[in-house]
């Protein structure tokens, strides 16, 4: 319950910050220019980058490590990963998309240490996200959500999506640098470097 209501007050949190700074920007400088960039495209291509990064470290993890928690009040492996699955069905659904049949936010974080079973969940929750994103229309991003906030709109659902999906790759990276597993795209950028050094020779 109590991760529950932590989970809830940092997305308030967030939402509030996010909408107010727009708020303020807003009053200062009636600025209507286009924005710069496709926040579909963009969002889609940052999430699926570290949907990328959750599989491949997922897969790197020894079966046995999904069960480590740096300390008895944090989550473990298993958890993260899984709180981030479900994060994605959550987050989505405070703008109305459809939670998936049978999804319980209570217990879904615990309801697995099985390796591969884990890694099936973060693909079927981001393919969950790709199809809700890209269903949205540009309209869509502007939507009104007055119960996020008086000036909250589904653009800023899809920002924290972003915004939380970044806070747990470096917690899982945390976890697995203190158990010694150097991140896959570490290891091939190790490589590359390591390549280029040889080829000066």
């Amino acid at each position: 319950m109590k991760k529950l209501l932590l989970s809830a007050f940092f997305l308030s949190m967030c939402l509030g910050t996010a909408v107010g700074a727009r708020a303020q920007d807003s009053d200062a400088n009636p600025d209507h220019t286009p924005p710069s960039y496709d926040m579909k495209a963009q969002s889609l291509q940052d999430l699926g980058v570290v949907q990328k990064k959750f599989v491949d470290l997922a897969n790197a993890l020894p079966a046995g490590k999904f069960s480590f928690r740096p300390s008895a009040d944090s989550r473990s492996f298993a958890e993260v990963f899984l709180h981030v699955a479900g994060e994605r069905y959550q987050i989505l659904n405070l703008m109305g998309t459809e939670l998936p049949a049978g999804f319980d936010g209570k217990t879904y974080e615990k309801s697995t240490t099985d390796k591969a079973k884990i890694v099936e969940e973060l693909n079927k929750s981001w393919e969950f996200a790709q199809k809700a994103i890209n269903g949205m229309t540009n309209a869509d991003f502007a939507r009104a959500i007055p119960k996020l906030g008086p000036q909250a709109n589904a653009g800023d659902v899809i920002y924290i999506l972003v915004a939380d999906a970044h806070e747990h790759l470096g917690q899982v990276v945390a976890y697995a640098r203190v158990n010694g597993v150097v991140p896959p795209w570490t290891v091939e950028q190790q490589k590359q470097a390591a390549a280029k050094k040889a080829e000066k020779k």
